[in-house]
């Protein structure tokens, strides 16, 4: 079982993410920040390796302009040499990468021209994904787009389209539902007749459930099925609904008491979970050792010395209260 986290790495110095403007996006400043992006891809990856995070999606902002014809470079050339190291990288750690299209990559848009910058965008990305070096474990994410006032209509029409993928492309992609049109017994009819895998959101399912009622790891055993040799471990999407903020909010961090509660009826404990949340890495840390098999100290002690200062400063009887904790280590092993 791998936990990850997605795009943003935070209190990593030099792992911010550049953009560019239509207006400036020269060749020269299209290059610099292409290299920047990827040195600090490579540092997220660093980050990822010493933390023993085995699952790390990938911005699509990678490239600036990546899928457009404002960017008329070949990247995957000129920058060969660091995606095959950032990709040694992945690949000797037995990282597991993913990209997940934002919302104006729709697919079964009415619109032909929305259709055909999708199906670019969706090139650009698993360019990427190749130029890593990865296998077809290595997914990307989609969720299927509009209803426009007739979602079977719209359902057909993603069937269709996603025949005019290249090859390449359709073994990587999988499809998700979504928390205001497609649920997840929606997305799961689409799968069946394209034979590719569902993954299945709580937070999502949760705001926009099927009139069948049932429960996660119903709904999770039902989307594993879809899964094939070659696509990897079965994945799923987990979050928080975080109070007094619009419904389908996540939460600043993960709690423990709910998660490890959905994690322990899991059906298959093995399954990878990427969390959505606004502190990333940071839950992602907290999430990996609270299910450890190995339940020494020595990780609890490593996080401590990152956060004591931080602790102090908002609490100093919480910061002495857990020193004490710490000390009295047979207390907590």
């Amino acid at each position: 079982m791998s936990i990850g986290y997605a795009c943003l790495v935070v209190g990593v110095p030099e792992t911010n993410l550049r953009k560019a403007i239509k207006k400036n996006a020269t060749e020269k400043k299209l290059n610099e920040i292409t290299l920047h992006n990827l040195l600090a891809l490579e540092k997220m990856i660093d980050y990822n390796i010493e933390n023993d995070i085995k699952l790390y999606r990938i911005s699509s902002d990678l490239i600036p302009f990546g899928s457009s014809p404002v960017n008329s470079l070949p990247w995957w050339d000129a920058f060969r040499e660091d995606f095959e190291r950032i990709g040694r990288k992945i690949i000797e750690s037995d990282m597991r990468v993913s990209f997940h299209p934002g919302q104006y990559t729709v697919l079964n848009s009415p619109n032909e021209e929305t259709v055909a910058r999708a199906i670019d965008d969706l090139k650009y990305h698993t360019k990427v994904l190749e130029c890593l070096g990865v296998n077809n474990e290595h997914k990307i994410v989609l969720h299927i787009g509009g209803v426009y006032e007739d979602k079977k209509a719209a359902s057909l029409r993603f069937i269709e389209n996603f025949q005019r993928l290249d090859e390449a492309v359709k073994r990587r992609l999988i499809i998700e539902n979504d928390d205001r049109l497609y649920t997840i017994q929606d997305v799961l009819w689409i799968a069946e007749r394209i034979g590719i895998p569902v993954v299945y959101d709580n937070l999502h399912h949760a705001v926009n459930p099927d009139s069948d009622m049932r429960n996660d790891r119903e709904w999770i055993l039902e989307a594993n099925k879809t899964w094939k040799a070659g696509d990897g471990k079965q994945k799923i999407h987990y979050s928080q609904q975080a109070l007094d903020k619009r419904t389908g909010a996540h939460t600043a961090t993960i709690y423990l008491d709910p998660f490890l509660e959905f994690y322990n009826q899991l059906y298959d404990p093995s399954i990878d979970i990427m969390l959505e949340v606004k502190d990333k890495n940071i839950s992602a840390v907290k999430c990996i050792n609270a299910t450890r098999l190995d339940h020494s100290i020595k990780y609890l002690e490593k996080e401590w010395m990152r956060y004591k200062y931080l602790v102090l400063e908002y609490s100093p009887e919480r910061y002495q209260q857990i020193r004490t904790l710490l000390k009295d280590k047979l207390l907590i092993q």
